[in-house]
C-alpha cells in the first residue's frame, strides 16, 4: 500500500500535466487566414488590420496566409482542404466565392457544398483608374483620347474573368472601342504597371486605388454602385455617365471549410462583430473606401445567392464561355 502512493502521487502529477500541456495547445493554437492575393493590395491590406484585432478578441495567433493565383483559386481550394475545426478561414470578396465558380470549368471547389460563410464585414465598389501617363482627367476624356488613338488600348485587371474584366467588355461595347483587358495575378503588380506608366488603365477595387489616388499617382475617374463613394465624392459612378447594370455591390467575409463546428463559427462571427466595432478597424477599413457593416453567415451567404444571380445574367448576356 505504501509503495504505490509515490507511483499514484506520480501518475497524478503526469496526468495534470498532461492537462496543462493540452490547455497551453489550445491556448497557443493559431487561427489561419488565406488570402487569395499577393501581399500589398487590398485584400492583403485588409486581413492584416481585421487580423491584428481578432488576434486580440479571439485570443489566439493569427496569421495572413498568401496564396496568390488564379484570382483566388488556390486559396479556395486550401481552404476546402484544410481541418474544419475553426483554425482555417478565408477571407474573400464576391470574386472567388462567386463569380469564379460560374466561369471556370473546374474550379475545384462549390462554394455552397464546401464553405461556410462565417460573417460579412464590409461592402466595397470597384473603379476605374487612369495612370499619370494618360492625360484624360475624366472617364469621357479617357473613352475620347481612345477613340482618337485608333480606338485600341490595354485595360488592367486584377484575375481573368473577373468583374472587371466584364465591366471592360461592357465600356468596350457600348463605345464600339477595341479595349483588351489585361489579366495580373492580383492588384499589386497591376498597380506596379500602372504606377510605372506601363499600362494606361486599369479596374480594381477602391481598396487597391485609394491610396495612390489621394497621393496623385494615378486617377480614379468611375466608380460601380448606385451612389458615388464617400471616400472619394468627386468621382462619378458609371450610372451617372450612363453605363447601366453595375450597381450592385459586391462583399467582404470569412469563410470556413464546410462541417466547422457551430460553436466555432459562432465565436468567429462574434470576434468579427466585435472587431470592426472598434473605432480604429473602422477608420482604418473606411478610408480604404469600404462600408463597414456586419452581416451574420446567413445574411452573408443570401447575400452571396443574390449576388451570384445578378451575375449569372450579366455573365450569359455576354456571351462568356467557362474556360
Amino acid at each position: 500500500m505504501t509503495a504505490s502512493r509515490p507511483s499514484l502521487l506520480r501518475r497524478a502529477l503526469l496526468a495534470a500535466g498532461l492537462v496543462c500541456t493540452v490547455g497551453l495547445a489550445q491556448a497557443q493554437s493559431t487561427v489561419r487566414i488565406l488570402v487569395g492575393f499577393p501581399p500589398g493590395g487590398g485584400t492583403d491590406a485588409i486581413a492584416r488590420i481585421l487580423g491584428e484585432r481578432l488576434k486580440d478578441e479571439l485570443g489566439h495567433a493569427v496569421v495572413v496566409d498568401n496564396k496568390p493565383g488564379a484570382g483566388g483559386q488556390l486559396a479556395a481550394q486550401a481552404l476546402k482542404a484544410a481541418p474544419a475545426d475553426g483554425n482555417t478561414l478565408f477571407l474573400s470578396h464576391d470574386h472567388s466565392i462567386t463569380i469564379l465558380p460560374m466561369v471556370t470549368k473546374n474550379p475545384g471547389y462549390d462554394s455552397a457544398k464546401d464553405f461556410v460563410p462565417v460573417a460579412g464585414f464590409a461592402t466595397f465598389v470597384n473603379a476605374f483608374a487612369v495612370s499619370n501617363g494618360t492625360p484624360a482627367q475624366s472617364f469621357k476624356a479617357y473613352i475620347d483620347g481612345v477613340k482618337a488613338a485608333g480606338g485600341k488600348s490595354s485595360v488592367g485587371i486584377p484575375a481573368p474573368a473577373s468583374v472587371p474584366q466584364f465591366l471592360v467588355e461592357v465600356i468596350a461595347k457600348q463605345n464600339k472601342l477595341d479595349l483588351v483587358a489585361a489579366p495580373y495575378r492580383g492588384s499589386a503588380p497591376m498597380m506596379g504597371d500602372m504606377l510605372g506608366n506601363q499600362i494606361p488603365a486599369g479596374v480594381a477595387s477602391i481598396p487597391d486605388f485609394i491610396e495612390n489616388h489621394k497621393a496623385g499617382k494615378l486617377r480614379v475617374v468611375a466608380v460601380m454602385g448606385s451612389q458615388r463613394q464617400a471616400a472619394m465624392p468627386e468621382v462619378p459612378t458609371f450610372s451617372e455617365l450612363g453605363l447601366k447594370g453595375f450597381e450592385d455591390v459586391p462583399y467582404y467575409g470569412l469563410f470556413a471549410p464546410a462541417g466547422t463546428p457551430k460553436a466555432a463559427i459562432d465565436r468567429i462571427a462574434a470576434a468579427v462583430q466585435k472587431a470592426i466595432a472598434q473605432p480604429d478597424v473602422r477608420e482604418k477599413l473606411t478610408a480604404m473606401g469600404l462600408t463597414v457593416g456586419f452581416m451574420t453567415g446567413e445574411q452573408l451567404g443570401a447575400r452571396e445567392q443574390a449576388y451570384g444571380k445578378v451575375w449569372a445574367k450579366i455573365i450569359k448576356d455576354s456571351g462568356f464561355q467557362p474556360q
